[in-house]
């Protein structure tokens, strides 16, 4: 009977210490944190569904301007992509009137490819849009952040900075 309580209080002992060699430092969660953070960016990049909002342009010729607020967006999916964008550049070939102002289109996005390297990805895409024919061309990094050069035939090259995200709930059911 001694020696059976002897184990037991013995067992009872190591069970009840603290398991230290299992918490994690700091170094160790941020590092966490940021592989699970790329695994959400690569899930979005091979869904081709997320949605870029736009911080900073970066016009040809000119100097980097930063947006005010965030109503900058490209959504992009492989059924219908949508773009409303600030343009400040050169316009070659515009409608009577100026047009919109912007690089505003619907369009169905074509020749996607995607081309994976160590900390980033760059992401194309062409779509045609009413009057134009936009190329697409993300360089999406593990962090979300991202930056979009856009080509078209009756305008400048700009390109713009911001981050990607998933689509909200309520963009799906649409």
């Amino acid at each position: 009977m001694k020696t059976k309580l002897s184990i037991l209080l013995v067992l009872f002992c190591f069970l009840s210490f603290p398991v230290l060699a299992q918490e994690k430092t700091k170094k160790e969660l941020k590092a966490e944190k940021e592989l699970q953070q790329q695994k959400e960016i690569d899930a979005l990049i091979a869904s081709k569904k997320f949605v870029f909002e736009a911080q900073k342009v970066n016009p040809q010729g000119g100097r980097l301007i930063i947006l005010d607020y965030n109503t900058y967006f490209l959504k992009f999916n492989t059924e219908k992509t949508t773009c409303d964008l600030p343009f400040f550049g050169r316009g070659f070939n515009v409608p009577y009137g100026g047009g919109d102002g912007g690089i505003k289109f619907e369009g169905t996005p074509e020749n996607i490819r995607i081309e994976k390297k160590k900390k980033s990805s760059t992401f194309r895409a062409t779509v045609k849009g009413k009057d134009d024919v936009y190329d697409l061309m993300f360089t999406i990094f593990s962090n979300g952040s991202a930056s979009l050069s856009v080509n078209s035939n009756n305008r400048s090259p700009i390109s713009y900075d911001g981050v990607i995200s998933a689509p909200k709930a309520e963009e799906n059911k649409n």
